[in-house]
């Protein structure tokens, strides 16, 4: 599970720094702040450091041009806290670990499981269909995401998440964040053999929540995508 070194170098050259079939709400209508995220030092318009294109090599357990994708995705949008990044894999159903924390220093994988929103899987088949950006679909959206700010919500402390590109852009103003929920909880897939749907909004179980807010805060980089 290690990325050979020239990819250590250049992702790590910045910063060290209703029941389940129903819908589950809680992803519309934040409360206000309680928490601020810390700020990116200095000039985050600054160049970044550069190297020469490597391999398209991956750590053990994502897909190869995921992780490509993700990692075209941080340049792109000139990241700059690039020590760990998440990565989403909704090509895989959701009884299976696909929200990806990549350290990109030392080259290690933590794999949760996470929700698609209920307008991505109408039949809830536990494979997501469709992506949206839309009001009001319900669905999860694909693209480059930084988390934002910690809030106290209707699944106690979350975090907002902010889209980059014009195919998750509506991420804030839709309420789409990061929270735990009952439905996506180990249990459910072993009752039912797929997690519950959120709203849009990323849901975990509650330990692995908290774990993945604490390594991602302060605007780290989400990529969330389906390899067809």
């Amino acid at each position: 599970m290690s990325l050979n070194r020239r990819e250590l170098l250049r992702w790590g050259a910045v910063g060290a720094g209703a029941a389940i079939f129903s819908t589950a709400g809680g992803c519309v209508g934040l409360p206000s702040l309680i928490y601020n995220t810390p700020q990116a030092p200095a000039d985050p318009l600054a160049p970044l450091a550069s190297a020469q294109p490597s391999l398209p090599l991956a750590p053990a357990g994502l897909d190869p041009q995921l992780f490509q994708r993700a990692k075209a995705a941080m340049d792109q949008h000139r990241i700059w806290y690039r020590d760990k990044i998440g990565i989403v894999d909704f090509t895989k159903p959701s009884s299976e670990p696909r929200f990806h924390v990549v350290d990109l220093h030392a080259g290690k994988v933590e794999s949760h499981l996470v929700a698609h929103g209920r307008g991505s899987d109408p039949a809830h088949s536990g494979f997501l269909q469709r992506f949206s950006n839309n009001f009001g679909s319900y669905a999860t959206s694909n693209g480059t995401y930084t988390t934002a700010d910690y809030y106290d919500g209707k699944y106690g402390t979350s975090m907002k998440v902010r889209g980059l590109d014009s195919t998750n852009d509506n991420a804030m103003a839709r309420a789409i964040v990061i929270h735990n929920a009952w439905y996506a909880e180990p249990e459910m897939i072993q009752q039912h053999g797929q997690l519950g749907r959120s709203e849009g909004c990323f849901a975990m179980p509650k330990s692995s929540q908290w774990d993945v807010m604490q390594q991602l805060a302060g605007g780290r980089m989400i990529y969330a995508e389906k390899i067809a």
